[in-house]
């Protein structure tokens, strides 16, 4: 045994010569597995999201073949294990409901089997943060491999993104300018293979995000899905975890304070979607890392966007890769990062971006002459969100960016889904749309409900965008004047629970202000008679959920994850 394997966790299992240690090693040899895998060679899990019911994942399980063999050439032991699989295509009420319980199933399976290091395959929005959060609560060596996005969409001869042109084109139909059925044939011209969205949605944000932190390969998380170079990725994955585990480099060592900030300025030029505040909170919150609001805002506002992807602009994920992808953006971003910052490759970021290059210049542009001379996030306080709330200024209409206007009140999606399209709605181009009800307590999970639908009447009259606030979340592949994320929420009293129909809001985005215009008087006098609305979370998970998930400012993690545990394996014996 060498000082390099002489620490492996697995040992504990493995080396024992007490029935114990023949019953872990009889019963993997049961798979065909050769006795010298079990003599010092480093066991590397391969966590497996793959699903049927997350399409977004649905080839993982290749994938994992590909890091075992990198896992092999290196000198490890690779056993590939299942997890659960959340998506947002299919699961409800939110695949964001289900994060903390998917971090929590990957941290206990980590801590109780006999692994040394560990890849990740990760793919739709909340899996990668899920993981990442996992691994961090258990703090063993890990490197990320993302899904990669799908091809990219076309219907009718014209360029369609995943999610973004949803919502264009579903108001196209609303309004009676697409025919019904055209709207139905777009379904598969915009789904045309494996991956994650192809816009700048919350699972390549995620990805490419990560990646920025040192987590994942440089230039792999933005390889789509059905791309040869992503097996490849993944085969290079496997070598590399083993050379980690052989080195101590636990995953703390990379997700350090500087790599958070430069994942917060990567995610303001590539104009990543609003998920990622919560997500990157929530994952500081495990590492102990101390990372607020505010910090997004601080590191996101000096930065403009570079990546013209939508639903920001007019690309896809595929050409963003073909551009040179992320590590030509993070060169040509320069002393805006820190360059110093180590990744799992065992290099800084400014050693493996040295050599990147922007091929297309239409699609990535430099810090000198941005796409857009704004941050994809903004961070908004003021009296109607006092802990914060989030706007994706980069997906917004110019001219609401500074704009007061009267309150129209949702009470509850129910509420919205009832009355939005009232000929009836007393709403016009100035409303500021409320809907109230969808945080992480009232709505468990926060789900993506809050890119609120232009009532038809406006449709009607050319109108497409209007002010639109909430607090809850809305897809990384949307746009509009939206702010999202308003905390406190309304089921524990946050100011949005006391807006009323008619009241005055004003949102001034270059002074990050957020504002409802109500005397104090008259906000004592709502905040006296107001009453919570009954949350039914009678059992389960979601009860659990209801009762420990902290706010969107502290990243919707539950209370009692906060800080890692460690992978201490001397639990107490088996047999």
């Amino acid at each position: 045994m060498t000082d390099e394997t002489s620490n492996l966790r697995s040992r504990v299992w493995f080396d024992r010569t007490d029935t114990a240690g023949f019953f872990h090693r009889t019963h993997l040899k049961s798979q065909g597995h050769l006795k010298e895998m079990f003599e010092g060679r480093p066991v590397i899990g391969i966590a497996n999201s793959a699903s049927q019911l997350v399409p977004c994942n649905s080839h993982l399980t290749e994938l994992a073949e590909w890091v075992s063999r990198g896992v092999l050439e290196a000198g490890g032991f690779p056993l590939v294990f299942p997890t659960m699989s959340i998506g947002d295509s299919l699961m409800r009420p939110s695949g964001m409901m289900f994060r903390n319980l998917m971090s929590m199933e990957l941290e206990e399976l980590i801590r109780a089997n006999p692994i040394d290091g560990v890849v990740l395959l990760t793919g739709c929005d909340n899996t990668a943060p899920a993981y990442a959060m996992g691994a961090a609560s258990v703090d063993v060596p890990a490197i990320i491999v993302h899904a990669g996005p799908m091809m990219s969409g076309n219907f009718r001869g014209r360029t369609v993104g995943s999610g973004t042109d949803i919502y264009k084109l579903y108001d196209s139909s609303r309004s009676g300018r697409l025919p019904s059925d055209a709207f139905a044939e777009s379904e598969f011209g915009m789904s045309r293979s494996v991956g994650t969205c192809n816009t700048m949605g919350t699972a390549s944000t995620m990805g490419l995000v990560l990646e920025a932190m040192g987590l994942s390969l440089l230039g792999t998380a933005g390889i789509p899905a059905v791309d040869a170079r992503k097996k490849s990725s993944a085969q290079r994955a496997g070598r590399r975890i083993v050379d980690l585990v052989r080195s101590g480099t636990k995953i703390s060592a990379i997700a350090t304070r500087k790599a958070f900030e430069n994942a917060i300025r990567v995610n303001a030029a590539i104009g990543g979607g609003t998920n990622t505040t919560v997500h990157l909170l929530a994952l500081a919150g495990r590492f102990g890392v101390e990372l607020t609001i505010d910090d997004i805002e601080t590191n996101s506002r000096p930065i403009n966007l570079m990546a013209n992807i939508m639903p920001n602009g007019d690309f896809l994920m595929e050409d963003f890769f073909n551009a040179g992808g992320l590590p030509a953006l993070m060169k040509s971003m320069g002393e805006l990062l820190h360059l110093d910052a180590m990744t799992v490759s065992g290099q800084t970021i400014g050693d493996t971006v040295r050599d990147a290059e922007i091929f297309d210049p239409r699609v990535i542009a430099t810090p000198d002459s941005p796409f857009k001379k704004e941050p994809a996030l903004a961070v908004l306080k003021g009296n109607l969100a006092p802990n914060g709330a989030i706007i994706k200024a980069t997906a917004a209409s110019p001219h609401l960016l500074k704009h007061t206007g009267k309150a129209v009140v949702f009470e509850s999606i129910e509420d919205m889904d009832a009355r939005i399209d009232s000929p009836d709605l007393e709403v016009d181009a100035g409303s500021v749309l409320v809907l109230k009800n969808i945080g992480p307590t009232s709505y468990p999970g926060a789900p993506e409900l809050g890119n609120i639908k232009v009532p038809k009447k406006l449709l009607d009259q050319n109108v497409f965008d209007v002010l639109r606030l909430s607090d809850g979340r809305m897809s990384g592949t949307a746009f509009g004047t939206v702010i999202l994320q308003v905390t406190p929420e309304t089921a524990i009293g946050g100011p949005i629970a006391l807006v009323e129909n008619g009241d005055l809001i004003e949102f001034d985005l270059s002074e990050r202000r957020l504002t409802l215009h109500v005397s104090e008087e008259e906000l004592a006098r709502r905040r006296a008679n107001w009453r919570p609305s009954t949350i039914v979370a009678e059992r389960g998970f979601r009860r659990l959920f209801v009762e420990h998930v902290l706010q969107a400012d502290q990243g919707l993690d539950f209370d009692f994850l906060r800080g890692a545990s460690g992978s201490d394996p001397s639990q107490r014996r088996p047999y």
